[in-house]
């Protein structure tokens, strides 16, 4: 018998397998169903097949919006209305009037004159901020130290002159925009709540810096749309900055409960990025059924502000019960829940404890998302979430953590 072909090129793949299992961050798919009406339950699929009930504490449905009765109408009645797919990219195939619906509301949520709509906010940070150093002649981006990997990669593709400033630091930043040339087009990039350390951006001195030098200001609104303002507009609604943001960036896919992402700013911005994005033009656009259930999702958000009320109780209690029961939650001013647990194997057989012992879902985060050395759980409470799930939850890692030393990674 013929032995079977091994490409010359396999080895390089099975060595990168290698290193990412010998630092213990190799990852590995929890087969978990969400359960419609009864979420954060979920069903865990059990290597033998039967299933068993899992509380989720580790998604970014942040308001529970993947269920909500509002959003999954408007689903159905666009499936049965327009089918499954859109057909194409919206310049061949054509604008849905339930696209320009989203944007709209997507504009108005912001306050902003237009916005478009992408497939991903990965897709939409990465192409926006390539389409930008097309458009700005001599372009130079300020990218924040911890911005997300998105923003990262579509500097990066640009090939433009860039700078890092300290995380959170409108001093350091302001010394980078000083020794750039006056007459340069300065891109100043930054989130306003950074994901893994859960940390909130001065807004306000971000872009008096940035205002003082002229600087195109790029917000990534991604984990805080739906969940502070008025309106759920995100932190530049709620520290009133709104108007003074060149463009903000943001998702269908966190406390809407769906996915996509969009920016929205002036008009002319954003027709000038729509007719030059080669991530919007050459995607198929996102499905009717999808763009109905976001716009339901936007609407009811933005006119329910008991929902971000009760969002924020929540999270409070569950820091509050964390920190009182000594676990080692890293102080947060924000949603999220950062509990640090510093080993990326030692994370890992945590969390298989949790899951199978406890029925507690709590997916360890590691390096690339997390610097080595800085491994944890990201807990994000939800309205969904109630008492007696936040005390199951501190019994399950009280028990868990207090035996950590007992337990035995395998090599």
């Amino acid at each position: 018998m013929t032995a079977p072909f091994i490409p010359p090129y396999e080895k390089h793949f099975l060595n990168s397998l290698a290193g990412i299992k010998a630092e213990g961050r190799y990852r590995i798919f929890t087969p978990i169903s969400r359960l419609c009406g009864n979420f954060p339950k979920a069903d865990l699929r059990l290597p033998d097949g039967r299933t068993k009930q899992v509380t989720v504490w580790c998604g970014n449905d942040y308001l529970g919006m993947g269920q909500n009765p509002s959003v999954l109408k408007a689903m159905h009645d666009a499936v049965d209305e327009f089918g499954s797919g859109s057909g194409g990219t919206r310049n061949i195939s054509g604008n849905m009037p339930l696209h320009a619906a989203l944007e709209e509301e997507l504009a108005d949520l912001h306050q902003q004159q237009a916005a478009l709509v992408f497939n991903s906010g990965y897709m939409a940070n990465a192409t926006t901020l390539a389409t930008l150093a097309k458009i700005l002649p001599g372009a130079i981006f300020f990218s924040d130290a911890k911005n997300h990997a998105s923003m990262i990669e579509g500097i990066r593709h640009t090939r433009c002159e860039k700078h890092i400033f300290e995380h959170n630091n409108p001093e350091h930043l302001r010394t980078l925009l000083a020794a750039a040339p006056a007459d340069s087009c300065k891109i100043v990039v930054f989130e306003s709540v950074y994901s893994m350390d859960a940390t909130f951006a001065p807004l306000t001195a971000m872009l008096d810096v940035a205002q003082e030098f002229g600087a195109f200001t790029y917000l990534d609104e991604v984990h805080a749309v739906g969940l502070y303002g008025m309106r759920g507009a995100g932190v530049a609604e709620r520290d009133a900055v709104l108007n003074r943001i060149s463009l903000i960036q943001g998702t269908l896919g966190k406390a809407f409960g769906m996915i996509g992402g969009y920016i929205a700013a002036n008009r002319s911005i954003i027709d000038a990025i729509r007719s030059s994005a080669p991530g919007f033009i050459f995607t198929t656009s996102l499905p009717p059924v999808i763009a109905a259930g976001a716009l339901a999702s936007v609407r009811y958000v933005k006119t329910h502000p008991a929902l971000r009320t009760q969002h924020q109780q929540i999270v409070q209690d569950a820091k509050d019960a964390l920190h009182d029961a000594g676990l080692p939650l890293l102080e947060t001013p924000s949603h999220i829940l950062p509990l640090h647990i510093g080993d990326a194997r030692m994370a890992k057989t945590l969390s298989d404890v949790l899951l199978h012992d406890f029925s507690i879902y709590v997916q360890p985060i590691n390096y690339p998302t997390v610097p080595r050395g800085s491994e944890r759980f990201r807990i994000t409470p939800t309205p969904l979430h109630t008492q007696e799930h936040i005390a199951e939850l501190v019994h399950a890692l009280q028990e868990t953590l207090h035996a950590r030393h007992e337990l035995r990674v395998a090599e």
